[in-house]
């Protein structure tokens, strides 16, 4: 958030245009909308645009599965039902945003700390569709730091495991703590030339609770926006 407000007083017209392409791509994604249907939903500033337009189409659907309380309360504000996934069973929509995406739909997700809950929502869901902005394309991923959720008392044995298995510089996300009670490892300084293969050797850590690359389970379609937004 402290970048965004950097971003916004330094070069003003530049912030506009980036929040106008985060609401046109979450306007767009409601063309996957069908009637009657439980809508799994991300987290984060893209997707609080989507949240909002879900608001105007309640009537279409019948209730939504939330990967955070941060959008659990905003759905609740629209009226929105919020159901367990337990209860729902496989969904046929989830909708998230990303910090990055490279030209195969690979993702880095985490900077809102809720990538566990939006790993478990895409893996069961049929089609993922992810909306960001232009600024979130990236040839190779990692120039955004790769959020690491941790079981707490392993944060030090994890970020050393890390250093010596990728070569990344882990930083713990101080005074965060997630939805699930874990800590946060941001990894900077990575070139992730095989995300696939990353998120599998990191996933095998102990005291890893999640990773966030989305390489594995990657967006079905992405929404990048723009006049008009761009399907990949």
């Amino acid at each position: 958030m402290r970048a965004v407000a950097a971003l916004q007083s330094r070069f003003p017209e530049r912030a506009i245009a980036m929040t106008e392409a985060k609401r046109l791509a979450a306007e767009k994604a409601l063309d996957y909308l069908e009637d009657d249907m439980i809508v799994g939903v991300g987290t984060g500033s893209t997707v609080a645009y989507f949240i909002d337009a879900l608001g105007r189409e309640k009537h279409r659907i019948a209730g939504a599965v939330s990967s955070s309380e941060q959008s659990t309360a905003r759905l609740k504000s629209h009226g929105i039902d919020v159901l367990e996934l337990n209860a729902t069973g496989p969904l046929a929509l989830y909708v998230d945003g990303a910090d990055e995406c490279d030209p195969h739909k690979c993702l880095i997700k985490g900077g809102g700390a809720a990538l566990t809950r939006e790993k478990i929502i895409a893996e069961a869901s049929e089609t993922f569709v992810c909306i960001i902005d232009p600024s979130k394309q990236v040839d190779v991923l990692g120039r955004f730091p790769l959020p690491v959720e941790v079981v707490p008392m392993a944060r030090s044995l994890v970020a050393r495991e890390i250093l010596k298995a990728t070569g990344g510089q882990p930083v713990w996300r101080d005074g965060v703590t997630t939805d699930n009670g874990n800590w946060i490892l941001d990894i900077h300084g990575l070139s992730i030339s095989d995300p696939v293969a990353m998120e599998r050797e990191l996933n095998q850590l102990p005291g890893v609770v999640s990773v966030g690359l989305f390489a594995r389970r990657r967006a079905d379609v992405v929404i990048v926006g723009g006049e008009p937004p761009t399907l990949l």
